[in-house]
């Protein structure tokens, strides 16, 4: 699927996808739920499932010649997925430990990747019933309930400089990286929402030096693209790139708007 396909009418289905598989996930989160846990020991729900087999069926049907990679179903060898000049990737539940812990912050992640590029991406939280989503070249929007307002990174860096940073994680690696800002107040938050407060200028930047896969950043990524700002590799100016090596693992990266 080309970009030029990325019509006003596939970008409202994707949407509607994405909302969709957030009401799949809040049938869960509105009982007691099965924690299982996967082979790398993180938390897995009876949600991400439903979630992912939501999203997938629908994009299926929507284009079916376009691949998928799904975090919950990620086992597809490398001499196959490198053949994929476009594909979608999606994070079914991002923020397994937030939906755990029930404090509501926790989204669902739908990206359309071209040539290692994120051209457009979907962040929904269901709890907060907020829709992120940006278009390479078309700007990005936020959508609370019915209403909907363009949004764009903040031009000029607080002072105190807002550093968004995780609530159920935090590496020394990053406690030692802000010791260069002379004085910042850390915005907590998790999962994909932390880029999209960069995004919407809510925060000023987003250092993440600690692990990450490339489902958990690519929809984030594509709004904040779209809203002005930048994913970059924290020891480059090199932009995060998607699919153009074995490993799906993210390299250290910094999110921001302008230059602090």
């Amino acid at each position: 699927m080309s970009k030029e396909l990325l019509t006003e009418s596939l970008i409202k289905t994707v949407n509607h996808i994405a909302i969709q598989a957030g009401h799949e996930i809040m049938a869960v989160y509105q009982k007691d739920f099965e924690v299982y846990e996967k082979s790398d020991d993180s938390p897995l729900t009876e949600a991400d499932l439903a979630s992912h087999q939501y999203i997938v069926k629908e994009l299926t049907e929507l284009t079916p010649d376009t691949p998928i990679l799904s975090e919950e179903s990620a086992d597809i060898d490398w001499s196959e997925r490198q053949q994929w000049e476009t594909y979608w990737l999606i994070d079914p539940l991002d923020g397994t430990k937030e939906f755990i812990k029930k404090n509501g912050e926790f989204t669902v992640n739908i990206a359309l990747i071209s040539n290692g590029k994120p051209t457009f991406g979907v962040v929904y939280a269901p709890v907060l019933d907020t829709l992120y989503y940006g278009v390479e070249g078309a700007g990005a929007k936020k959508q609370v309930g019915d209403e909907v307002t363009s949004i764009a990174v903040s031009q000029t860096p607080s002072s105190p400089l807002r550093v968004v940073g995780s609530r159920s994680h935090q590496s020394e690696q990053m406690l030692d990286y802000l010791k260069q800002f002379d004085d910042y107040e850390l915005v907590p938050m998790g999962s994909s929402l932390k880029i999209c407060l960069v995004a919407e200028g809510k925060a000023d930047i987003y250092p993440r030096l600690g692990p990450t896969s490339e489902w958990d950043t690519a929809a984030a990524h594509a709004v904040l693209s779209a809203a002005g700002g930048r994913c970059f590799l924290y020891d480059t100016d090199q932009e995060l790139s998607y699919n153009t090596k074995e490993s799906l693992l993210n390299p250290y990266f910094i999110a921001q708007g302008p230059t602090p």
